[in-house]
């Protein structure tokens, strides 16, 4: 859909000669009908990697994705931190704002009534200008009014709904972007806590690592003390320890630092949270993807786009409806007299009706303008919500390319962790016997722990490359 330029006809048809004329033209609507406009979509992904087919749908997890993972403390993160967290809070109030907005357009399809009651009492001046041949006389009146007033603006030409339509369109989108807060709050969470544990998973091995190199210290000095090693291995070993000790400890401010970040995360201050303990062990699930064309129903940010384009189509029809006149109707009944014992006297009755019709004949070229600026807007607004699509689309086969580059490696290294610890093992025994140097020992112990360190740091961006797959895919199945 595309808005054109102006003309003077839409939906409805021309005249407003006399009230029947109106009342058939109530309910025309001008401006362009909004369509979703048709989006190219691929018929799969183009990356290939370890995903699940995504059938059946039923059986799936749909709002609490996380669940996939079976991870209890995980679940227990993801509740607190939905139903606490500050960010989340202010954007469900803006979903809120949005709607209250939409009503307010609303009740602009209503006639308003109000009564504006007035008493007053008054005194006439003597020497106040009269018609010729007038008796200068002072007086003082009372007056005592109490009218029930009506104001209703007749949508003859769909302006009024046209700018409720672009109101909830509006707090549709701003549904949607409350949904992309909660998915990137739940993902980040979820990223989080899986690094937690992969650092945990690391701060086990660097401890193992610590008291192995302590006994590797106590062993060199006494076979220093015996004679059978110099001091060079005995400084060599206490290096190699402290390393070890260091590496431990950066771990460890790496996992407060994680903790602190759950703790926010979860609308919580640190003192008062406790992160879970348990080392990362065990891989990550299978993801269902489903086909492309799924993402523009599943993605939020998605829908945002979309229901934007919407409010904007809307609001090209108010800009046009600018161009039509005004219709709508004034009017008033109620009492009014000098007492109040005869104010609701047959008497003291009063009305008016005044209908009116506004023709816009000159603005300056304001309506035209505005009516080129609302195209333009949704010109910008297409574009926006193709964009979004196609990032959509990238962020999917990012996740994915990037899921099969990391199982490859965790492969890969998984062997080679296998094959440092029996070379670790073979060196220190060889070491004993007299056969190696201490620097073959160290050597394999360096390798063998990075290759450890390494393969914890890959599991980690494996899980973590999970939940951003499932955050691009939407969040649900």
């Amino acid at each position: 859909m595309t808005a054109g330029r102006f003309s003077p006809g839409s939906r409805c048809v021309g005249g407003l000669g006399a009230a029947a004329v109106l009342a058939l033209l109530a309910g025309c609507e001008v401006g362009p009908d909004y369509h979703r406009p048709a989006v190219p979509t691929p018929p799969a992904f183009a990356e290939n990697g370890p995903w699940q087919a995504a059938a059946p749908k039923d059986m799936l997890p749909k709002a609490n994705w996380w669940k996939i993972f079976a991870d209890d403390d995980l679940d227990r993160l993801e509740t607190t931190a939905t139903a606490a967290n500050p960010t989340v809070q202010a954007a469900l109030a803006r979903v809120d704002e949005a709607r209250a907005v939409a009503r307010v357009s609303l009740a602009s399809l209503l006639p308003s009534f109000a009564v504006n009651t007035v008493g007053s009492r008054t005194g006439y001046s003597a020497n106040r200008e009269l018609p010729p041949g007038a008796s200068q006389v002072g007086y003082t009146t009372n007056s005592l009014d109490l009218p029930l007033d009506l104001s209703y603006q007749l949508d003859v030409f769909g302006q009024v709904r046209r700018g409720y339509e672009a109101a909830q369109a509006l707090a549709q989108a701003q549904a949607a972007a409350y949904q992309t807060v909660v998915l990137s709050l739940q993902a980040e969470v979820a990223q989080d806590y899986y690094t937690l544990r992969a650092e945990r998973s690391e701060k086990q091995t660097l401890d193992r690592t610590v008291d192995g190199r302590r006994r590797e210290l106590d062993l060199v000095t006494k076979r220093q003390t015996a004679g059978a090693s110099d001091h060079l291995d005995v400084y060599r070993a206490e290096v190699e320890l402290g390393d070890a000790q260091s590496a431990a400890l950066a771990v460890d401010q790496r996992i407060a630092e994680l903790r602190h970040a759950l703790a926010l995360l979860s609308g919580a201050a640190p003192e008062n949270f406790a992160a879970p303990a348990a080392p990362l062990v065990g891989e990550p699930p299978a993801i269902p993807l489903g086909l492309p064309s799924d993402l523009l129903e599943r993605r939020p940010d998605v829908a945002q786009a979309e229901r934007t384009m919407a409010a904007v189509n809307a609001e090209v029809g108010v800009a046009k409806g600018a161009f039509f006149p005004e219709v709508g109707l004034n009017a008033f009944a109620g009492f009014n007299s000098t007492a109040f014992n005869s104010l609701f006297g047959r008497n003291s009755k009063e009305w008016s009706i005044a209908p009116f019709v506004s023709v816009p004949v000159f603005q300056g070229g304001r309506n035209l303008a505005n009516y080129e600026r609302a195209q333009a807007a949704y010109t910008e607004a297409a574009a926006n919500y193709r964009g979004q699509v196609l990032v959509a689309f990238r962020d999917v086969d990012d996740s994915i390319s990037d899921l099969r580059y990391l199982s490859d490696q965790a492969a890969v290294l998984g062997a080679s962790v296998t094959a440092s610890h029996h070379a670790e093992d073979l060196s220190l025994l060889r070491y004993k016997q007299g056969v190696a140097d201490y620097f073959e020992v160290i050597d394999a112990e360096r390798t063998s722990l990075d290759n450890e360190v390494q393969f914890a740091q890959i599991q980690a961006q494996r899980f973590v490359g999970t939940i951003q797959l499932v955050k691009a895919l939407g969040g649900g199945w």
